[in-house]
């Protein structure tokens, strides 16, 4: 086991991150930015140290000052948490060369399986159902075209490096295939350096449904069932919940059993998860695979009862998994809520600022992971979640009843925050009834809207 965790994140999950270091006797170091200077999950790590201005470009994504913290702390692994550099494979072959184990995959499995053109090649070798559409990167505006002609329309572009809805474009016919391929290629090499995209077949009323999975360095893999994170404005999660409702015990195990071999091909080690959409008919195509832990990772492990985060440091040393997949079982159902520091009725605008009041819910089957507290101030420079509320029951329905009675508890103020959304969300007839698809909550907003 490691002796000390150099954690490169911040917030929430770098809390999280310490607290799962420290019951496997492990110290932490956590690096900050001057705009987190003085933030609460700092006073729980062993050493901390500053390293840069506020913006993530001069901080969290620089990787020189990350490694020169990690080595000057005698840090022997470094955990990335989610965002920032989590899925940034050129930083995990430096931890390697610099000797200093990254807490995730491998440079190399996370090469394959991050591009989604190598990662659906791999797919296909393993069985894991995948959206029909180009073999590999689309260089010429004609090759696009045939594929759009074979698959029929509508289709969307994808950026082969992307991630949370850039590079992605919807076309229903030759004239904005063609636009779309322009504009997303652009995006792409703006916001990941990458300008390849692929295209592949839309679906107008869809699911998306992910798989947890977790890999060591012996060749194991199990999945850990799935979740359903269907409620999400413009690609941008805001409800999960797991297990995903209203897929079929075999049709369920056979799309996970099936991401959990694509996993185990890639000799892969840590955290992954396998995101698809289903279709009407309980059709499952894989969208990605991201190579981390997820924000929503609590809501398997309310319906697991496995510490994930436990298991990547473990797996990362060179443990065996703890678990074999006949371990694993379904308890209850969880569903979690992000809690953003945004004012939904002014367009989700951010609310950076000084939290007074921060009072957090309690009771069975209620869990916060937050860093925030009375006094904490919000910086604009990051991320706009705050908090992630997530509550368990023995049935969707009585998850859903307590997630009312969490949210109706919890107080932040004076900032604006999406509680209340989430609180009017739990009574949504799509969201109650599962008749949703990825576009609901847009849909939903716009009639909320016309009501006022």
């Amino acid at each position: 086991m490691f002796s000390r965790i150099l954690i490169a994140n911040r917030g929430e999950i770098a809390l999280r991150i310490i607290r799962a270091a420290r019951e496997l006797g492990v110290e932490t170091v956590c690096v900050y930015s001057e705009a987190d200077k003085g933030g609460p999950w700092l006073d729980q790590a062993d050493e901390t140290v500053c390293i840069g201005p506020g913006p993530s470009a001069d901080s969290y994504l620089r990787i020189d000052r990350i490694i020169s913290a990690a080595e000057t702390t005698k840090a022997d692994a470094i955990h990335p948490g989610y965002g920032f550099l989590s899925e940034n494979a050129h930083f995990a072959e430096v931890c390697r060369d610099c000797q200093i184990t990254f807490i995730g995959p491998s440079p190399e499995a996370m090469g394959l399986l991050g591009d989604k053109v190598s990662c659906r090649a791999m797919a296909q070798k393993s069985g894991t159902p995948i959206f029909p559409g180009s073999p590999g990167e689309i260089e010429e505006d004609e090759e696009a075209i045939k594929v759009a002609e074979e698959i029929g329309y509508p289709v969307i572009v994808k950026a082969a490096a992307g991630g949370g809805g850039r590079g992605m474009r919807i076309a229903r016919d030759e004239e904005e295939l063609k636009a779309g391929l322009t504009s997303a290629r652009q995006e792409a090499v703006a916001a990941f350096g990458n300008g390849a995209v692929y295209v592949e077949k839309f679906l107008e009323r869809a699911r998306h449904v992910e798989v947890q999975c977790l890999g060591d360095q012996h060749g194991n893999a199990i999945h850990l069932y799935n979740r359903d994170c269907t409620s999400q404005r413009r690609h941008q999660k805001l409800i999960e919940e797991g297990p995903a409702p209203g897929v079929s015990d075999e049709v369920r195990d056979a799309v996970c059993e099936s991401a959990a071999r694509l996993i185990q091909s890639a000799n892969y080690c840590g955290a992954a998860t396998c995101e698809f959409l289903m279709d009407q008919s309980g059709d499952f195509y894989m969208l990605e695979v991201n190579t981390r832990i997820q924000v929503e990772h609590p809501v398997t492990e309310m319906i697991t009862g496995v510490d994930l985060v436990k298991e990547m440091i473990r797996c990362s040393a060179g443990e065996p998994l703890a678990y074999k997949q006949s371990d694993i079982k379904l308890i209850g159902h969880a569903i979690e809520c992000r809690i953003n520091a945004e004012d939904p009725d002014r367009g989700f605008m951010p609310q950076p600022g000084l939290v007074e009041e921060f009072r957090q819910p309690g009771g069975f089957g209620v869990r916060v992971d937050t860093h925030v507290q009375p006094g904490y101030r919000v910086p604009p420079n990051y991320d706009s979640m705050i908090a992630k509320l997530i509550v368990s029951g023995e049935d969707r329905a009585e998850a859903i009843a307590r997630m009312k009675s969490a949210i109706d508890e919890f107080k932040i103020g004076p900032i604006k925050t999406t509680l209340p959304l989430h609180r009017r969300l739990m009574d949504a007839r799509e969201f109650v009834e599962t008749d949703f698809d990825i576009h609901y909550v847009e849909r939903w907003l716009e009639q909320e809207e016309a009501k006022v």
